[in-house]
């Protein structure tokens, strides 16, 4: 596979497992399209047409040379400068690295991360919340985090990719859908009627137990073991988390629980205040599932996951499921 071609199948993955539905994922590509057609010439020449076919602004392609056949990748959660030499070095010493594959978004897809966040809007609505207190609480979220990212050295990593001749792309939203996913299916099978049956069946799943190996796996942050979990919200893909106003409008429209990655303390102070059960299932270990089950597409496909950069990987190809760096 290229480098073009094993993003496409991202992307393809991605939309599968969007909780806009394929719809939803079309409805705002058109749109895209619609606001590109209005544009003034003189903007049209600084717009991404890559936003036309890409529905996730913060996971992009950032060096591809165009040839090669991708027979081995260096994967991570957090790629950096010091990755990027980790695979230089590898290809020094024989063991040549095709790709490196980031999950956190850099260059272009780290300054447009809060654009994904729009694709919340669609989620909330489909839990019953009215689309104008989705959209107008969202917007000043969006607003937030896109003040936070604009100051950032987003292309660091990517000039010394560069500079190395080193193919670099990420996948941000499209894994973190692939977990979104994983996650609901998971819970919707076990049923967990308590919020300690709850952690138990996170801890069925061998990323979580890593992560507690690690001292970084699920945490109960508000409620008790023995409290019922009642209608669940997992919260795990659009960028980041929400503005800490939605856990009131989370609560008022039956939810009683809601699994994330990570929370800030703002927004623990805020579900706390409205009585909602919080458990964080792990940031890192949350982001490997979402990248281990595109990294095992890629590896049905012939292609070596060198993993690095935090990734706990997990590959779900054999029957006994591996985890790399944990072997007994």
């Amino acid at each position: 596979m290229t480098v073009k071609q094993i993003f496409a199948l991202g992307v393809k993955l991605g939309i599968e497992s969007d909780p806009r539905g394929k719809k939803g994922v079309e409805r705002y590509l058109s749109r895209i399209k619609r606001e590109y057609g209005e544009m003034k010439p003189e903007d049209q020449k600084y717009f991404d047409h890559e936003r036309l076919s890409n529905p996730y602004p913060d996971s992009a392609v950032h060096v591809d040379d165009g040839g090669t056949e991708v027979k081995r990748v260096l994967a991570g959660i957090d790629i950096g400068p010091g990755e990027i030499l980790l695979a230089s070095q590898l290809n020094e010493r024989g063991k040549h690295i095709d790709l490196v594959i980031a999950h956190h978004p850099a260059g272009k897809a780290l300054a447009r991360l809060h654009e994904v966040m729009d694709m919340a809007v669609d989620f909330f609505v489909s839990l019953g919340l009215p689309v104008h207190i989705a959209e107008k609480i969202m917007e000043d979220r969006v607003r937030e985090v896109g003040r936070g990212v604009h100051m950032i050295n987003h292309y660091q990593t990517v000039n010394i990719a560069a500079a190395l001749g080193i193919n670099f792309m990420n996948t941000h939203t499209i894994t973190d859908n692939l977990v979104h996913r994983f996650i609901v299916e998971h819970v919707t099978e076990r049923q967990p009627e308590t919020l300690g049956d709850l952690m138990s069946f996170l801890l069925e799943i061998p990323e979580y137990q890593e992560a507690k190996h690690q001292q970084a796996g699920p945490k109960i942050y508000s409620g008790s073991p023995h409290h019922r979990v009642g209608k669940i919200l997992v919260e795990m893909t659009g960028g980041t988390e929400p503005s800490n106003k939605m856990y009131e409008y989370f609560s008022r429209s039956g939810i009683s629980t809601i699994v994330g990655m990570h929370m800030r303390e703002q927004s623990h102070e805020k579900s706390a205040e409205h009585q909602l059960n919080t458990v964080m299932a792990g940031h890192i270990s949350s982001d490997s599932i979402g990248m281990n089950l595109f990294l095992d597409e890629l590896e049905k496909r012939g292609i070596e996951i060198v993993p690095c950069g935090g990734l706990i990987r997990v590959s779900r190809n054999k029957k006994k499921k591996r985890v790399i760096g944990n072997e007994q």
